[in-house]
């Protein structure tokens, strides 16, 4: 919808959902984290980290800004930049669908698109549509149709089959944004515990929430780190970054030392946690026997938990497709492909995943911009030759 109200009219937006926009409507628990002020390349996973670049310039946080404004849509702003709607996230699809269709776009749903084929003067395709088939020709194609990630609300990877059948290379795709599994369920009786931490690998870390799971780990900083994860891989949780527990420890060592060192503990992190850690850490004795260097090896171990996941939830749940399109085979400026004008990806489809909280929006709306603006200019140049 994006994309098809800068295109300058005359373009028919195809849908197989039941209504538009329903990875909008179900996002930021139902106000749609539509943006974040922080966006930048830095943001988002792709084999090539410049290709974001020129699309994100020329569209910014700003310009949606100034757009849900003229729309009277009240927002607010959370934690790191991330905006949302202070009302409901169908506000966001009701804005986009009248631009779209204020840009002289149509939209067809519950329609299915087939047997795609390039022609001499664009491309040629079949929609189903209310149990009738529509031969349809175009000139210009574009392929926004997102990933695998939520197969239940009708994802799938028709854009990256299309780019294969036109030979246009696809990357490797897997779930981002996911949470972690473990095969044993080891934190199945801490399930809803929550607590800010530091998760880390080899790659990179992030400082925000972890929640505990029936099947393992969530929260934004646990899927954060998805995105940068490989099967096998060991993770590194800090459980006390930003407290200065050795100090705190130590004090209550001298005033509170008959003190059970689990109950010092549950005054800093969750009790059911520090129950969980008990064995682990021998957190059956008092603080008074506790040497310094007890105290300071306790502290190591609880700023680098290792954990190895069994796996991640996959795309049932997953909020992105990591991978996609290859970018080599596009234009950073307009998401055309290369060697056949005329056709477009954008969004999820291609290979460039942002990070949790707007990131993928944002990349949603300065893609569909880039090709929309573009095909408007194509129009105008075959309307005056």
């Amino acid at each position: 919808m994006m994309c098809a109200a800068h295109t300058g009219g005359r373009t028919l937006v195809i849908d197989h959902a039941r209504a538009p926009g329903e990875k909008i409507r179900i996002s930021g628990g139902g106000r749609c984290n539509f943006t974040n002020l922080h966006t930048g390349p830095e943001n988002f996973l792709s084999q090539n980290p410049h290709f974001v670049k020129s699309a994100l310039a020329r569209y910014t946080p700003w310009d949606f800004l100034d757009l849900i404004g003229r729309h009277g849509i009240a927002w607010h702003e959370k934690t790191l930049g991330q905006l949302f709607c202070d009302g409901k996230a169908s506000q966001i699809v009701t804005m986009l669908h009248t631009e779209m269709t204020d840009a002289g776009g149509a939209l067809w749903l519950q329609s299915v698109a087939s047997d795609l084929r390039a022609t001499p003067d664009g491309f040629a395709l079949n929609v189903t549509r209310e149990g009738k088939d529509h031969p349809l020709t175009c000139r210009n194609l574009v392929l926004a149709t997102g990933g695998k990630s939520i197969p239940k609300m009708g994802a799938t990877g028709f854009a990256h089959d299309v780019a294969r059948q036109f030979g246009i290379p696809v990357t490797e795709i897997r779930a981002g944004l996911v949470p972690f599994t473990f095969s044993d369920q080891r934190f199945q009786p801490l399930a809803g515990v929550s607590l800010p931490v530091r998760l880390s690998n080899a790659r990179t870390s992030f400082d925000e929430a972890l929640l505990f799971t029936h099947r393992g780990l969530s929260g934004p900083a646990v899927l954060q780190l998805s995105s940068y994860w490989r099967d096998g891989q060991a993770i590194s949780v800090n459980l006390i970054p930003e407290l200065a527990l050795y100090d705190a420890l130590r004090t209550q060592r001298q005033t509170q030392g008959r003190r059970q060192l689990s109950t010092e503990l549950a005054r800093h992190l969750p009790t059911r946690l520090v129950e969980h850690l008990s064995d682990e850490l021998h957190l059956t004795r008092r603080l008074a026997d506790q040497s310094d260097t007890a105290l300071q090896n306790l502290i190591d171990r609880l700023a680098n938990w290792q954990l190895t996941p069994s796996g991640t939830e996959g795309y049932r749940t997953a909020e992105v497709t990591l991978g996609g399109v290859d970018t080599d085979a596009l234009n950073s400026a307009t998401m055309a492909v290369k060697s056949m004008p005329g056709l477009y990806f954008i969004g999820e489809s291609v290979d460039v995943t942002g990070w949790l909280g707007g990131y993928n929006f944002q990349w949603a709306w300065a893609s569909g911009v880039a090709a929309g603006a573009a095909i408007s200019a194509r129009k105008q140049i075959v309307s005056t030759t």
